[in-house]
């Protein structure tokens, strides 16, 4: 008795970090792919502990299958963050809404319908941990697309070691499921596993300072103007002579607008400013909180076509021109950086910041009207 105390306790404690981290996250979840699946990832978590908790009603369809699918659609989620975390151009499809559907209707099937339909919720399940299995490996397996920039920095190097540490957990759980291993036996060991994942996630996205975070999409559409983009604030406990090279840096790319240059690398800029080429990376990625220099470039570049669209006198400038003015080589990859950080396509932000910030002479003859 004292143990399923001890369990459910934790497991309270496990659902109110999560949702602290989730709140957390949906500050910023229009703007980056990774913070709305985080987030998403979070309350599957709370669901998951909620759901596989002691005396928590099961074998039946009723209040408790929305809670049980958000947790069983868990892995599909957390493979979909870890894409958007470690792949810099992956983008949601419709098709990745299908697979969590098939999942977590899978995993409704399984836990509520043994007493319904107990034919098909044997094969359901085994279904569901191979499922389930398959997503933890694919979710590891987009860590090597962002190793060599992530394991640069302590928060890169954290968002690695959670990534393993939940595909380990969901593997073993799932390997328990195909081992018919009874659930309230290994009951306490899986609430401490997500204790764990949740201290972890709320120490990384709450205490510790946050990468910079783009503009959110149709929030503030041309409030930055080209040149004058927001920066991450440079870390406390920096050298004097690193805040000068990082005031140098911003000079360069707010004032004189470096980023536009053509074919411009890392290695320029840091022959530009004088500073050996793997200090200027761990500036911009510790002082300045950008995963790598891509990210780092593209915030500029992003927010110059930003401030761009949404400008009534540029509303006839070609998307092309404005991509290429801004220093991307051409559009293709232009609009799937602007799609993963903005959620829109640049003709859709020229449209709803056009609807939001209609000319001068159209708002007039509005408000006569």
């Amino acid at each position: 008795m004292a143990l399923t105390a001890l369990d459910l306790g934790l497991r309270g404690a496990v659902v109110g970090l999560f949702l602290v981290v989730c709140l957390v996250l949906l500050r910023s979840t229009l703007a980056r792919p990774a913070a709305s699946l985080g987030a998403a990832m979070c309350v599957g978590g709370a669901a998951y502990a909620i759901s596989t908790a002691p005396f928590f009603p099961m074998w039946s369809f009723g209040w408790n299958s929305p809670v049980v699918a958000l947790a069983m659609g868990s892995p599909v989620i957390f493979w979909l963050w870890a894409c958007a975390v470690f792949a810099p151009d992956f983008v949601l499809r419709p098709w990745h809404g299908a697979a969590w559907a098939v999942v977590a209707g899978a995993g409704l099937v399984t836990y509520n319908g043994w007493t319904s339909w107990p034919s098909l919720a044997a094969p359901s399940g085994r279904m569901l941990a191979l499922a389930s299995i398959g997503f933890a490996l694919l979710a590891v397996a987009q860590i090597p697309k962002g190793w060599d920039k992530a394991i640069m920095t302590g928060r890169g190097r954290l968002l690695i070691a959670l990534s393993i540490g939940i595909s380990v957990q969901i593997v073993l759980s799932a390997s328990a499921g195909l081992a018919a291993i009874p659930f309230k036996s290994i009951s306490l060991t899986a609430a401490l596993g997500l204790g764990a994942s949740a201290l972890i996630s709320i120490w990384m996205m709450v205490l510790s300072p946050p990468e910079s975070q783009p503009a959110v999409a149709g929030a503030g559409i041309g409030s930055c103007r080209a040149g004058r983009m927001p920066d991450a604030l440079p870390r406390a406990g920096l050298l004097p002579s690193d805040r000068a090279a990082l005031n140098r840096v911003k000079h360069l790319m707010a004032t004189e607008r470096t980023y536009r240059q053509e074919g411009l690398t890392i290695g320029l800029l840091a022959a530009r400013l004088g500073v050996p080429e793997y200090r200027l990376r761990t500036l911009i990625n510790e002082g300045l909180g950008h995963r790598n220099f891509n990210a780092f470039l593209n915030r500029y570049r992003l927010d110059d076509a930003k401030a761009a669209l949404a400008d009534a006198g540029q509303a006839d400038v070609p998307v092309l021109t404005i991509a290429l003015d801004a220093g991307f080589q051409s559009l293709a990859p232009f609009n799937r950086a602007f799609k993963a950080d903005t959620g829109l396509t640049p003709t859709e932000f020229r449209r709803r910041a056009a609807a939001l910030h209609p000319p001068r002479g159209e708002a007039e003859s509005a408000r006569s009207i």
